[in-house]
Protein backbone atom coordinates (compact mmCIF):
# COMPACT_ATOMS: atom_id res chain seq x y z
CA UNK A 1 0.00 0.00 0.00
CA UNK A 2 2.73 2.47 0.58
CA UNK A 3 4.36 1.46 -2.53
CA UNK A 4 0.53 3.60 -3.81
CA UNK A 5 1.35 6.48 -1.79
CA UNK A 6 5.02 6.58 -3.20
CA UNK A 7 4.23 6.77 -6.73
CA UNK A 8 1.50 8.97 -6.67
CA UNK A 9 2.96 10.86 -3.85
CA UNK A 10 2.86 14.37 -6.01
CA UNK A 11 -0.62 14.19 -6.92
CA UNK A 12 -1.86 13.06 -3.54
CA UNK A 13 0.46 15.99 -1.89
CA UNK A 14 -1.71 18.37 -4.07
CA UNK A 15 -4.56 16.45 -3.74
CA UNK A 16 -4.46 17.00 0.24
CA UNK A 17 -3.00 20.23 -0.06
CA UNK A 18 -6.47 21.68 -1.43
CA UNK A 19 -8.36 21.22 1.63
CA UNK A 20 -7.88 23.36 4.26
CA UNK A 21 -7.32 21.82 7.79
CA UNK A 22 -10.53 23.77 9.21
CA UNK A 23 -12.43 22.43 7.38
CA UNK A 24 -11.77 18.82 6.90
CA UNK A 25 -11.44 18.82 10.68
CA UNK A 26 -14.35 21.51 11.84
CA UNK A 27 -16.50 18.93 13.32
CA UNK A 28 -14.50 18.18 16.04
CA UNK A 29 -12.04 21.14 16.29
CA UNK A 30 -14.25 22.18 19.20
CA UNK A 31 -13.26 19.33 21.53
CA UNK A 32 -9.33 20.69 20.58
CA UNK A 33 -7.70 22.12 23.98
CA UNK A 34 -7.21 25.26 24.29
CA UNK A 35 -3.57 25.08 25.58
CA UNK A 36 -1.17 23.59 22.88
CA UNK A 37 0.58 20.17 24.07
CA UNK A 38 2.33 17.32 21.70
CA UNK A 39 0.18 15.66 18.72
CA UNK A 40 1.03 12.61 17.30
CA UNK A 41 -0.11 12.34 13.63
CA UNK A 42 -0.46 8.67 12.48
CA UNK A 43 -0.61 8.92 8.65
CA UNK A 44 0.92 12.10 8.63
CA UNK A 45 0.50 12.49 4.62
CA UNK A 46 1.02 16.10 3.37
CA UNK A 47 1.55 17.53 6.31
CA UNK A 48 -1.17 19.65 6.46
CA UNK A 49 -3.06 18.51 9.95
CA UNK A 50 0.33 18.73 11.21
CA UNK A 51 1.30 22.03 10.23
CA UNK A 52 -1.64 23.53 10.98
CA UNK A 53 -1.14 22.34 15.00
CA UNK A 54 1.98 23.72 14.87
CA UNK A 55 1.09 27.16 13.91
CA UNK A 56 -1.45 26.60 16.78
CA UNK A 57 1.47 25.98 19.17
CA UNK A 58 1.21 22.03 19.21
CA UNK A 59 4.79 20.17 18.92
CA UNK A 60 3.99 17.21 16.30
CA UNK A 61 5.62 14.16 15.78
CA UNK A 62 4.13 13.14 12.20
CA UNK A 63 4.15 9.34 11.50
CA UNK A 64 4.16 8.54 8.06
CA UNK A 65 5.37 4.69 5.99
CA UNK A 66 5.48 6.68 2.48
CA UNK A 67 8.73 7.97 1.43
CA UNK A 68 7.77 9.76 -1.21
CA UNK A 69 4.94 11.87 0.66
CA UNK A 70 7.00 12.08 3.99
CA UNK A 71 9.75 13.65 1.83
CA UNK A 72 7.16 16.64 0.35
CA UNK A 73 5.53 16.86 4.00
CA UNK A 74 9.27 17.53 5.75
CA UNK A 75 9.71 20.51 3.02
CA UNK A 76 5.86 22.16 3.47
CA UNK A 77 6.28 21.76 7.36
CA UNK A 78 10.62 22.86 7.41
CA UNK A 79 10.81 25.65 10.20
CA UNK A 80 7.85 24.30 11.94
CA UNK A 81 7.42 22.18 15.08
CA UNK A 82 7.41 19.19 13.05
CA UNK A 83 9.07 16.01 13.50
CA UNK A 84 8.69 13.51 10.76
CA UNK A 85 9.78 9.60 11.89
CA UNK A 86 9.39 6.60 8.85
CA UNK A 87 6.45 4.18 11.10
CA UNK A 88 2.83 2.84 10.58
CA UNK A 89 0.55 1.16 12.60
CA UNK A 90 -0.26 -1.72 13.54
CA UNK A 91 2.60 -1.61 15.57
CA UNK A 92 4.21 1.81 15.79
CA UNK A 93 7.31 0.24 16.83
CA UNK A 94 9.87 3.65 16.82
CA UNK A 95 6.97 5.62 18.39
CA UNK A 96 6.44 3.43 21.37
CA UNK A 97 9.86 3.03 21.82
CA UNK A 98 10.45 6.74 22.75
CA UNK A 99 8.00 5.92 25.52
CA UNK A 100 6.10 9.46 25.24
CA UNK A 101 2.70 10.02 25.46
CA UNK A 102 0.49 12.43 23.52
CA UNK A 103 -2.14 14.78 24.35
CA UNK A 104 -4.00 14.37 20.82
CA UNK A 105 -3.74 11.62 18.49
CA UNK A 106 -4.96 12.37 15.02
CA UNK A 107 -5.41 8.99 13.14
CA UNK A 108 -7.10 11.04 10.17
CA UNK A 109 -8.23 9.00 6.68
CA UNK A 110 -6.11 5.86 7.92
CA UNK A 111 -8.58 3.18 9.98
CA UNK A 112 -10.09 1.73 6.80
CA UNK A 113 -6.61 0.21 5.64
CA UNK A 114 -6.21 -1.65 8.50
CA UNK A 115 -7.88 -5.21 8.49
CA UNK A 116 -10.28 -6.02 10.65
CA UNK A 117 -7.81 -8.65 12.59
CA UNK A 118 -5.36 -5.71 13.07
CA UNK A 119 -7.78 -3.21 14.65
CA UNK A 120 -8.16 -3.95 18.20
CA UNK A 121 -4.74 -4.58 18.66
CA UNK A 122 -3.73 -0.75 16.78
CA UNK A 123 -6.20 0.54 19.41
CA UNK A 124 -4.64 -0.84 22.19
CA UNK A 125 -1.26 0.60 20.71
CA UNK A 126 -3.13 4.03 20.35
CA UNK A 127 -3.99 4.65 24.02
CA UNK A 128 -1.18 3.15 25.59
CA UNK A 129 0.30 6.50 23.33
CA UNK A 130 -2.09 8.80 25.07
CA UNK A 131 -1.47 11.43 28.45
CA UNK A 132 -3.73 11.33 31.21
CA UNK A 133 -6.81 13.53 29.54
CA UNK A 134 -5.69 13.42 26.36
CA UNK A 135 -8.05 13.11 23.20
CA UNK A 136 -7.67 10.21 20.64
CA UNK A 137 -9.36 11.26 16.80
CA UNK A 138 -10.13 8.85 14.11
CA UNK A 139 -11.94 9.60 11.00
CA UNK A 140 -13.18 6.64 9.32
CA UNK A 141 -14.23 6.86 5.54
CA UNK A 142 -17.38 5.14 4.39
CA UNK A 143 -17.53 4.09 0.49
CA UNK A 144 -16.10 2.33 -2.27
CA UNK A 145 -11.81 3.02 -3.60
CA UNK A 146 -11.84 4.89 -6.71
CA UNK A 147 -8.57 3.38 -7.52
CA UNK A 148 -6.57 0.50 -6.99
CA UNK A 149 -6.31 1.19 -3.09
CA UNK A 150 -8.10 -1.25 -0.74
CA UNK A 151 -10.24 -0.13 1.76
CA UNK A 152 -11.51 -2.18 4.15
CA UNK A 153 -15.54 -1.39 5.89
CA UNK A 154 -14.89 0.18 9.55
CA UNK A 155 -18.28 0.67 11.72
CA UNK A 156 -18.55 3.18 14.39
CA UNK A 157 -19.52 0.63 17.10
CA UNK A 158 -16.48 -1.56 16.61
CA UNK A 159 -14.22 1.30 17.62
CA UNK A 160 -16.67 2.34 20.68
CA UNK A 161 -16.56 -1.22 21.88
CA UNK A 162 -12.81 -0.90 21.82
CA UNK A 163 -12.82 2.03 23.93
CA UNK A 164 -14.97 0.52 26.53
CA UNK A 165 -12.68 -2.26 26.97
CA UNK A 166 -9.55 0.60 27.28
CA UNK A 167 -11.84 2.62 29.92
CA UNK A 168 -11.79 5.54 27.06
CA UNK A 169 -14.78 8.08 27.36
CA UNK A 170 -16.48 8.84 24.18
CA UNK A 171 -16.51 12.67 23.37
CA UNK A 172 -17.87 13.20 19.90
CA UNK A 173 -19.50 11.71 16.91
CA UNK A 174 -19.50 13.63 13.74
CA UNK A 175 -20.85 13.02 10.11
CA UNK A 176 -19.63 14.74 7.44
CA UNK A 177 -20.12 14.90 3.63
CA UNK A 178 -16.75 14.54 1.45
CA UNK A 179 -14.96 17.45 1.32
CA UNK A 180 -13.74 16.58 -2.49
CA UNK A 181 -17.25 16.20 -3.21
CA UNK A 182 -17.28 12.55 -3.81
CA UNK A 183 -21.27 11.45 -3.77
CA UNK A 184 -20.69 8.01 -2.76
CA UNK A 185 -17.89 8.73 -0.07
CA UNK A 186 -18.54 10.04 3.55
CA UNK A 187 -17.10 10.66 6.90
CA UNK A 188 -17.51 9.77 10.45
CA UNK A 189 -15.24 11.45 12.89
CA UNK A 190 -15.17 10.05 16.83
CA UNK A 191 -13.72 11.54 19.69
CA UNK A 192 -12.16 9.67 22.84
CA UNK A 193 -10.67 11.22 26.11
CA UNK A 194 -8.43 8.91 28.35
CA UNK A 195 -9.87 9.87 31.79
CA UNK A 196 -6.61 8.75 33.67
CA UNK A 197 -3.55 6.91 33.17
CA UNK A 198 -5.25 3.36 33.64
CA UNK A 199 -2.37 1.52 34.05
CA UNK A 200 -1.50 1.37 37.49
CA UNK A 201 2.05 1.81 37.40
CA UNK A 202 2.26 4.55 39.30
CA UNK A 203 0.30 3.34 42.47
CA UNK A 204 2.21 -0.07 42.21
CA UNK A 205 5.47 2.02 42.51
CA UNK A 206 4.17 4.21 45.54
CA UNK A 207 3.07 0.55 47.07
CA UNK A 208 6.70 -0.40 46.16
CA UNK A 209 8.48 2.55 47.37
CA UNK A 210 6.35 3.72 50.61
CA UNK A 211 4.31 0.00 51.73
CA UNK A 212 6.23 -2.92 50.85
CA UNK A 213 7.95 -4.58 53.89
CA UNK A 214 11.53 -4.28 53.64
CA UNK A 215 14.26 -6.03 55.95
CA UNK A 216 16.72 -3.92 53.57
CA UNK A 217 17.47 -0.88 50.95
CA UNK A 218 17.43 -3.79 47.80
CA UNK A 219 13.77 -3.31 46.70
CA UNK A 220 14.64 0.74 46.32
CA UNK A 221 18.16 0.11 44.99
CA UNK A 222 16.19 -2.49 42.12
CA UNK A 223 13.74 0.35 41.96
CA UNK A 224 16.41 3.68 41.82
CA UNK A 225 18.48 1.50 39.00
CA UNK A 226 16.01 0.71 36.84
CA UNK A 227 14.14 4.53 36.90
CA UNK A 228 17.83 5.74 36.33
CA UNK A 229 18.27 3.14 33.23
CA UNK A 230 14.81 4.35 31.35
CA UNK A 231 15.69 8.15 31.90
CA UNK A 232 19.11 8.23 31.23
CA UNK A 233 20.03 5.37 28.87
CA UNK A 234 16.64 4.32 26.93
CA UNK A 235 18.71 3.34 24.23
CA UNK A 236 20.19 0.21 25.63
CA UNK A 237 16.80 -1.51 25.42
CA UNK A 238 17.48 -5.31 24.14
CA UNK A 239 13.90 -5.78 23.12
CA UNK A 240 9.95 -4.86 23.75
CA UNK A 241 6.84 -6.15 23.11
CA UNK A 242 2.78 -5.56 24.46
CA UNK A 243 3.83 -6.42 27.42
CA UNK A 244 7.56 -6.66 28.30
CA UNK A 245 10.29 -4.47 28.21
CA UNK A 246 13.91 -6.22 28.17
CA UNK A 247 17.23 -4.85 29.06
CA UNK A 248 20.86 -6.40 29.83
CA UNK A 249 20.69 -7.69 33.27
CA UNK A 250 24.45 -6.37 33.32
CA UNK A 251 23.36 -2.32 33.24
CA UNK A 252 21.11 -2.91 36.18
CA UNK A 253 23.90 -5.08 37.81
CA UNK A 254 26.44 -1.81 36.74
CA UNK A 255 23.83 0.47 38.28
CA UNK A 256 23.70 -1.32 41.29
CA UNK A 257 27.29 -1.25 41.89
CA UNK A 258 27.14 2.52 41.16
CA UNK A 259 24.23 2.90 43.61
CA UNK A 260 25.63 0.95 46.62
CA UNK A 261 29.98 1.58 46.50
CA UNK A 262 29.65 5.27 48.05
CA UNK A 263 27.03 4.00 50.45
CA UNK A 264 29.09 0.74 52.05
CA UNK A 265 32.69 1.86 50.66
CA UNK A 266 32.91 5.18 51.45
CA UNK A 267 30.68 6.69 54.08
CA UNK A 268 29.89 2.50 55.45
CA UNK A 269 26.28 3.12 55.91
CA UNK A 270 24.04 0.21 56.88
CA UNK A 271 22.08 -1.23 54.16
CA UNK A 272 20.50 -3.99 56.20
CA UNK A 273 17.62 -4.10 59.25
CA UNK A 274 19.83 -7.27 60.72
CA UNK A 275 23.27 -9.12 59.97
CA UNK A 276 26.47 -7.61 58.54
CA UNK A 277 27.13 -9.06 54.93
CA UNK A 278 25.89 -8.63 52.11
CA UNK A 279 25.40 -11.05 49.50
CA UNK A 280 27.00 -8.76 46.18
CA UNK A 281 30.01 -7.25 48.21
CA UNK A 282 32.41 -9.48 47.50
CA UNK A 283 36.49 -9.16 47.20
CA UNK A 284 35.79 -7.68 43.68
CA UNK A 285 33.39 -4.51 44.70
CA UNK A 286 35.54 -4.09 48.19
CA UNK A 287 38.26 -3.40 44.93
CA UNK A 288 36.26 -0.86 43.72
CA UNK A 289 36.69 1.50 45.96
CA UNK A 290 39.01 3.91 44.88
CA UNK A 291 37.45 3.84 41.74
CA UNK A 292 35.67 6.87 40.07
CA UNK A 293 32.23 6.59 39.05
CA UNK A 294 32.73 7.65 35.34
CA UNK A 295 35.32 5.06 35.07
CA UNK A 296 32.25 3.01 35.51
CA UNK A 297 29.56 4.63 32.78
CA UNK A 298 28.10 2.99 30.22
CA UNK A 299 30.52 3.12 27.07
CA UNK A 300 33.33 3.32 29.13
CA UNK A 301 36.74 1.67 28.20
CA UNK A 302 38.30 -0.85 30.69
CA UNK A 303 41.76 -2.76 30.32
CA UNK A 304 43.42 -4.95 32.77
CA UNK A 305 42.64 -6.07 36.00
CA UNK A 306 40.21 -3.53 36.25
CA UNK A 307 38.44 -4.84 33.55
CA UNK A 308 38.28 -8.23 35.44
CA UNK A 309 37.10 -6.58 38.45
CA UNK A 310 34.09 -4.24 36.83
CA UNK A 311 32.64 -7.71 34.89
CA UNK A 312 32.78 -9.75 38.57
CA UNK A 313 31.32 -7.27 40.28
CA UNK A 314 28.51 -7.33 38.20
CA UNK A 315 28.32 -10.71 37.80
CA UNK A 316 28.23 -10.87 41.83
CA UNK A 317 25.29 -8.06 42.05
CA UNK A 318 23.18 -9.93 39.68
CA UNK A 319 23.52 -12.69 41.78
CA UNK A 320 22.35 -10.75 44.17
CA UNK A 321 19.57 -9.07 42.50
CA UNK A 322 17.88 -11.76 41.00
CA UNK A 323 17.72 -14.05 44.42
CA UNK A 324 16.74 -11.30 46.31
CA UNK A 325 14.23 -7.73 45.36
CA UNK A 326 13.33 -9.85 42.11
CA UNK A 327 12.13 -12.41 44.23
CA UNK A 328 10.15 -10.74 46.77
CA UNK A 329 9.31 -7.64 45.21
CA UNK A 330 5.65 -8.96 43.88
CA UNK A 331 2.64 -7.55 42.89
CA UNK A 332 -0.08 -6.50 45.53
CA UNK A 333 -1.80 -9.19 47.41
CA UNK A 334 -0.03 -12.38 45.48
CA UNK A 335 3.38 -13.79 45.13
CA UNK A 336 4.27 -12.86 41.47
CA UNK A 337 7.21 -11.33 41.04
CA UNK A 338 6.68 -8.26 39.21
CA UNK A 339 10.15 -8.14 37.47
CA UNK A 340 11.47 -11.61 35.67
CA UNK A 341 15.02 -12.48 35.16
CA UNK A 342 16.64 -14.30 32.11
CA UNK A 343 20.37 -15.68 33.21
CA UNK A 344 22.97 -15.12 30.63
CA UNK A 345 25.04 -18.14 29.68
CA UNK A 346 28.25 -18.70 31.63
CA UNK A 347 31.46 -16.24 30.73
CA UNK A 348 35.29 -16.63 31.48
CA UNK A 349 36.49 -13.41 33.08
CA UNK A 350 40.07 -12.23 31.95
CA UNK A 351 41.76 -9.15 32.52
CA UNK A 352 41.14 -7.97 28.57
CA UNK A 353 40.06 -4.40 27.35
CA UNK A 354 36.59 -4.05 27.06
CA UNK A 355 33.88 -1.89 26.57
CA UNK A 356 30.64 -1.45 28.84
CA UNK A 357 28.21 -1.48 26.38
CA UNK A 358 25.14 -3.08 25.10
CA UNK A 359 26.79 -6.48 24.51
CA UNK A 360 28.84 -6.52 26.94
CA UNK A 361 26.49 -5.99 29.60
CA UNK A 362 24.16 -8.15 28.08
CA UNK A 363 26.28 -11.45 28.35
CA UNK A 364 24.75 -11.19 31.72
CA UNK A 365 21.53 -11.96 30.60
CA UNK A 366 18.11 -10.51 30.33
CA UNK A 367 16.05 -8.44 32.91
CA UNK A 368 12.42 -8.00 32.14
CA UNK A 369 10.38 -4.98 33.61
CA UNK A 370 6.38 -5.02 32.58
CA UNK A 371 5.82 -2.41 29.52
CA UNK A 372 3.57 -0.11 31.50
CA UNK A 373 5.43 0.26 34.53
CA UNK A 374 9.18 1.43 32.40
CA UNK A 375 6.90 3.53 30.43
CA UNK A 376 5.93 5.17 34.11
CA UNK A 377 9.29 4.70 35.37
CA UNK A 378 11.07 6.95 31.52
CA UNK A 379 7.92 9.72 32.06
CA UNK A 380 8.19 10.59 35.71
CA UNK A 381 11.42 9.75 36.72
CA UNK A 382 12.21 13.69 37.80
CA UNK A 383 9.57 12.64 40.69
CA UNK A 384 9.95 9.06 41.00
CA UNK A 385 14.12 9.65 42.00
CA UNK A 386 13.12 12.18 45.05
CA UNK A 387 10.72 9.82 46.72
CA UNK A 388 13.05 6.77 46.23
CA UNK A 389 16.54 8.81 47.74
CA UNK A 390 13.46 10.08 50.46
CA UNK A 391 12.21 6.43 51.42
CA UNK A 392 16.18 4.94 51.02
CA UNK A 393 16.94 7.94 53.88
CA UNK A 394 14.60 6.59 55.77
CA UNK A 395 15.21 3.53 56.21
CA UNK A 396 18.81 4.22 56.61
CA UNK A 397 17.95 5.98 59.73
CA UNK A 398 15.99 3.04 61.48
CA UNK A 399 19.35 0.80 61.18
CA UNK A 400 21.25 3.36 61.97
CA UNK A 401 20.79 6.72 64.49
CA UNK A 402 23.77 8.45 65.10
CA UNK A 403 24.07 9.74 61.28
CA UNK A 404 21.64 13.38 60.21
CA UNK A 405 19.71 13.58 56.84
CA UNK A 406 22.59 15.35 55.24
CA UNK A 407 24.63 12.30 55.60
CA UNK A 408 22.49 10.18 54.06
CA UNK A 409 21.99 12.83 51.34
CA UNK A 410 25.74 13.29 50.51
CA UNK A 411 25.51 9.15 50.36
CA UNK A 412 22.30 8.83 48.20
CA UNK A 413 23.70 11.58 45.57
CA UNK A 414 24.25 10.21 41.73
CA UNK A 415 27.94 10.15 41.44
CA UNK A 416 27.88 11.13 37.85
CA UNK A 417 26.14 14.23 39.16
CA UNK A 418 29.17 16.25 37.88
CA UNK A 419 28.97 18.44 35.15
CA UNK A 420 32.09 18.36 32.88
CA UNK A 421 32.71 19.87 29.80
CA UNK A 422 36.33 19.77 29.95
CA UNK A 423 37.14 16.98 26.83
CA UNK A 424 35.38 19.09 24.90
CA UNK A 425 36.90 22.34 25.50
CA UNK A 426 40.59 20.96 24.80
CA UNK A 427 39.24 19.63 21.61
CA UNK A 428 38.19 23.10 20.56
CA UNK A 429 41.16 24.94 21.96
CA UNK A 430 43.52 22.43 20.14
CA UNK A 431 41.40 23.37 17.10
CA UNK A 432 41.24 26.92 17.22
CA UNK A 433 44.92 26.73 18.19
CA UNK A 434 45.60 25.16 14.89
CA UNK A 435 43.46 27.44 12.67
CA UNK A 436 40.31 25.20 12.19
CA UNK A 437 37.58 26.87 12.58
CA UNK A 438 34.77 26.06 14.49
CA UNK A 439 31.44 28.34 14.87
CA UNK A 440 28.52 28.32 17.30
CA UNK A 441 26.40 26.34 16.11
CA UNK A 442 22.85 28.45 17.31
CA UNK A 443 24.62 32.05 15.47
CA UNK A 444 26.79 30.32 12.79
CA UNK A 445 29.56 32.80 13.87
CA UNK A 446 33.13 31.75 14.14
CA UNK A 447 34.52 31.25 17.43
CA UNK A 448 37.67 32.96 19.13
CA UNK A 449 39.95 31.42 21.23
CA UNK A 450 39.32 32.12 25.07
CA UNK A 451 35.58 33.37 23.70
CA UNK A 452 33.37 30.70 23.43
CA UNK A 453 31.28 28.26 26.00
CA UNK A 454 30.84 24.58 25.83
CA UNK A 455 26.74 24.18 25.61
CA UNK A 456 25.12 21.11 26.97
CA UNK A 457 21.83 21.39 24.38
CA UNK A 458 19.84 19.56 26.36
CA UNK A 459 20.15 21.74 29.77
CA UNK A 460 22.62 19.86 32.52
CA UNK A 461 20.70 20.83 35.36
CA UNK A 462 17.51 19.05 34.06
CA UNK A 463 18.96 15.90 32.42
CA UNK A 464 22.55 15.38 34.02
CA UNK A 465 24.19 14.20 30.84
CA UNK A 466 27.58 15.18 29.70
CA UNK A 467 27.97 12.81 26.43
CA UNK A 468 29.67 14.08 23.53
CA UNK A 469 27.02 14.28 21.35
CA UNK A 470 25.44 16.52 23.99
CA UNK A 471 28.37 18.99 24.32
CA UNK A 472 28.47 21.60 21.80
CA UNK A 473 30.71 24.85 20.94
CA UNK A 474 28.57 28.14 21.48
CA UNK A 475 29.17 31.61 21.93
CA UNK A 476 29.42 33.27 25.27
CA UNK A 477 26.56 35.33 24.18
CA UNK A 478 24.48 32.65 23.44
CA UNK A 479 25.08 30.17 25.86
CA UNK A 480 24.27 32.53 28.58
CA UNK A 481 20.77 33.49 26.61
CA UNK A 482 19.83 29.62 26.66
CA UNK A 483 20.86 28.93 30.21
CA UNK A 484 18.36 26.12 31.15
CA UNK A 485 16.46 26.33 28.50
CA UNK A 486 15.91 23.65 25.44
CA UNK A 487 16.50 24.61 22.22
CA UNK A 488 13.24 25.20 20.81
CA UNK A 489 12.34 22.23 17.98
CA UNK A 490 12.51 24.95 14.99
CA UNK A 491 16.05 26.28 16.45
CA UNK A 492 17.46 23.36 16.62
CA UNK A 493 16.16 22.05 12.81
CA UNK A 494 17.88 25.55 11.88
CA UNK A 495 21.40 24.47 13.85
CA UNK A 496 20.90 20.87 12.23
CA UNK A 497 23.81 21.28 9.66
CA UNK A 498 26.22 22.82 12.28
CA UNK A 499 25.28 20.43 14.93
CA UNK A 500 26.33 17.58 12.39
CA UNK A 501 29.61 19.08 10.93
CA UNK A 502 30.57 19.60 14.28
CA UNK A 503 30.33 16.09 15.30
CA UNK A 504 31.93 14.93 12.24
CA UNK A 505 35.06 17.09 12.44
CA UNK A 506 35.53 16.36 16.10
CA UNK A 507 34.90 12.86 16.36
CA UNK A 508 34.68 10.87 13.78
CA UNK A 509 37.71 9.31 12.41
CA UNK A 510 39.50 10.45 15.42
CA UNK A 511 40.44 8.52 18.90
CA UNK A 512 37.14 9.29 20.43
CA UNK A 513 34.54 8.36 17.50
CA UNK A 514 33.70 4.79 19.31
CA UNK A 515 32.73 6.60 22.47
CA UNK A 516 30.93 9.17 20.46
CA UNK A 517 28.74 6.24 19.54
CA UNK A 518 28.61 4.00 22.41
CA UNK A 519 26.98 7.26 24.60
CA UNK A 520 24.62 8.25 22.06
CA UNK A 521 23.60 4.47 21.56
CA UNK A 522 22.86 4.46 25.26
CA UNK A 523 21.10 7.91 26.05
CA UNK A 524 19.21 8.41 23.00
CA UNK A 525 15.90 6.29 21.55
CA UNK A 526 15.70 4.80 18.52
CA UNK A 527 19.45 4.99 17.59
CA UNK A 528 19.97 1.09 18.19
CA UNK A 529 22.95 -0.15 16.75
CA UNK A 530 22.71 2.73 14.03
CA UNK A 531 26.35 4.62 13.89
CA UNK A 532 25.86 7.39 11.63
CA UNK A 533 25.50 11.08 12.06
CA UNK A 534 21.45 11.34 11.07
CA UNK A 535 20.57 8.96 13.49
CA UNK A 536 22.10 10.62 16.29
CA UNK A 537 20.85 14.01 15.54
CA UNK A 538 17.11 12.21 15.12
CA UNK A 539 17.70 10.81 18.33
CA UNK A 540 18.51 14.18 19.72
CA UNK A 541 15.62 15.39 18.65
CA UNK A 542 13.03 12.81 20.59
CA UNK A 543 15.14 13.36 23.14
CA UNK A 544 14.56 17.04 23.11
CA UNK A 545 10.81 16.16 22.92
CA UNK A 546 10.35 13.56 25.82
CA UNK A 547 12.19 16.36 28.25
CA UNK A 548 9.63 18.61 27.19
CA UNK A 549 6.79 16.30 27.78
CA UNK A 550 7.92 15.13 31.02
CA UNK A 551 9.05 17.91 32.48
CA UNK A 552 7.57 20.96 30.86
CA UNK A 553 10.68 22.54 30.28
CA UNK A 554 11.26 26.38 29.19
CA UNK A 555 12.78 26.47 25.48
CA UNK A 556 15.07 28.90 24.13
CA UNK A 557 13.79 30.65 20.44
CA UNK A 558 17.57 31.66 20.04
CA UNK A 559 19.26 35.14 20.09
CA UNK A 560 16.69 37.95 18.65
Amino acid sequence: MTDFYTHNAHRLFEQYQSLAFEDVHRDWLAYLPAQPGFALDVGAGSGRDAAALAARGWEVLAVEPSRGLRALGEQATAGQTVQWLDDALVELARVCATSQRFNLILVSAVWMHLAPGQRERAFRILTELLAPGGLLVISLRHGPSDDERRFYPCERGELEAYARKRALLTAAVCDADDRLGRETVRWETLVFRLPDDGTGSLPLLRHIIVNDQKSSTYKLGLLRAITRIADSVPGLVLSRDDDWVEIPFGLVGLYWIKLYQPLILRHGLRQLREGAGYGFAKDAFYALETVSPLDLRVGQSLHGDLAATVLQAIRDACATIAGMPVRHTTWPGGSTPVFAVERGRGFRIRPEPIRLDRARLARFGRFRIPAALWDCCSRYACWLEPAIVNEWADLMAGYQTRYDRDTFARALRWEEGRRDTGAVRRLIDARLASGQGTACVWTARALRPQRYEVDHCLPWSRWENNDLWNLLPASITANSAKSEKLPAAALLQDARSRIVDWWEAAYLGGERECQFYAEAQAALPMIGERRDLPAVFEGLAQQRMRLKMNQQLAEWQGLI
